[in-house]
């Protein structure tokens, strides 16, 4: 009987195991306070009426597990995201989801008004940061550099 390659008998396992390996490599980044892997928390962040928005996606996350602080000039976000029931992982066939601890930073413009006035609400999923500023940040501001 002929073998077949284990990426024929088995493509979802070695897809994990992948997905795996690649997870385990960021992880040992997260010491370190590098946001290098956002696997949490993808975001947008714009300008409306003089304040900045920042909006994360935050899927599986409870508003009680997650934290919002203005530090160092930047807004960070740290929580955790538990897995609703214990499943053994050798039991699974495909990982999709990510669960456990997640922590996201975003520099803060230098014309914030006030962090005590900076507001989050999380809703759906979505965590949705108001950070009020002097004034919005003037685009255009910069030195022009001759391309040769």
């Amino acid at each position: 009987m002929t073998l077949l390659p284990r990426a024929w008998r088995e493509p979802l396992r070695l897809t994990d195991d992948f997905g795996r390996l690649v997870d385990n490599m960021f992880k040992s980044f997260g010491d370190l306070d590098v946001d290098v892997a956002p696997s949490f928390g993808r975001s947008d962040v714009y300008l409306k009426d003089n304040t900045l928005i920042i909006e994360t996606e935050l899927a599986g996350a409870r508003k009680d597990d997650v934290q919002v602080k203005v530090q160092d000039n930047q807004l960070v976000v740290t929580g955790e995201v538990r897995r609703s029931e214990e499943v053994r992982e050798e039991d699974y066939i495909r990982m999709g989801r990510r669960c456990g601890r997640f922590r996201r930073s975003f520099p803060l413009p230098e014309q914030v008004a006030d962090p005590n006035e900076v507001k989050a609400r999380f809703n759906d999923g979505i965590l949705r940061v108001e950070v009020p500023l002097k004034k919005s940040p003037k685009e255009g501001e910069g030195v022009d550099v001759k391309v040769e």
